[in-house]
């Protein structure tokens, strides 16, 4: 189809917060298998009791002990964290065999866990805001989900989300109105940004419609030049990321 680029206001303002970071002894209080691919642990202890996380993306490390005594760190997004019940729930996609995602799987009810953080947050003011479109992978479903269940009523978010199959869906509970996409493709595809290129070509973009955009890194950055340089929509109306890169461990890369 054709489509217009639209026209759109002065960007809306990132505030940053900074935290002082604090590493927390955390218990496991409950494992569960969202899907196939993404495992939920949520987390507990006295120890949250000053816990902040003031954006839907920030992200906290796990420390992990290996065998030979070295500590691994990985970062995830805090889910989802309920102050009065010093509760911290963490999302692991299931799409690499790290130390983290190892650990996650073999974690059960009692097991401890270090978490550290977050350092920041990085808060949009959305009262510019007309529209949210969130676009990711399985790493970036976390965020999304925790953007989308946090969403004030009245406001319109659009999700765009690659998964492996019907199976890897997931439904969210919120009092915005949402428009979920989902973009099946198999794991050998996770950093082509072609599947989804080819959806975003069949979508309007209204005029102060914020983009948040994170997935494989050469996928985020194909997915961020398709949006600026052609639809229109300046550097100001995205927030991008690359959460993973496929080959590097622990790699990530920020675009702005």
């Amino acid at each position: 189809m054709n489509v217009a680029s639209p026209v759109f206001p002065a960007a809306p303002t990132l505030t940053r917060h900074r935290f002082e970071p604090k590493r927390r002894r955390l218990t496991v209080l409950s494992v569960e298998r969202v899907t196939p691919a993404m495992l939920r642990l949520v987390l507990g202890g006295e120890e949250l009791a000053d816990f902040v996380s003031a954006a839907p993306d920030d992200h906290v490390k796990v420390a992990i002990t290996r065998p030979d005594g070295t500590e691994e760190r990985r970062d995830y997004t805090p889910r989802r964290f309920d102050a009065a019940r010093r509760e911290l729930t963490l999302d692991f996609a299931l799409h690499e065999a790290g130390p983290a995602t190892l650990w996650a799987m073999a974690a059960r009810p009692g097991d401890r866990l270090d978490v550290l953080g977050p350092r920041g947050s990085a808060v949009v003011e959305d009262a510019a805001v007309a529209r949210w479109l969130l676009i990711g992978d399985e790493t970036a479903l976390p965020a999304i989900g925790r953007r989308i269940e946090e969403a004030a009523a009245g406001a319109r978010l659009t999700s765009l989300v690659a998964v492996t199959g019907a199976g890897e869906e997931q439904r969210f509970a919120t009092a915005a109105t949402l428009e979920p996409r989902w973009i099946h493709r198999p794991a050998s595809a996770v950093s082509e940004a072609a599947p989804f290129i080819a959806e975003l070509e069949t979508m309007d973009l209204a005029p102060a419609t914020y983009v948040w955009l994170a997935a494989e890194a050469a996928v985020a950055r194909a997915v961020r030049a398709y949006l600026t340089e052609r639809r229109g929509v300046p550097v100001g109306w995205i927030k991008a990321a690359g959460y993973w890169v496929l080959g590097q461990a622990d790699a990530h890369e920020k675009m702005g």
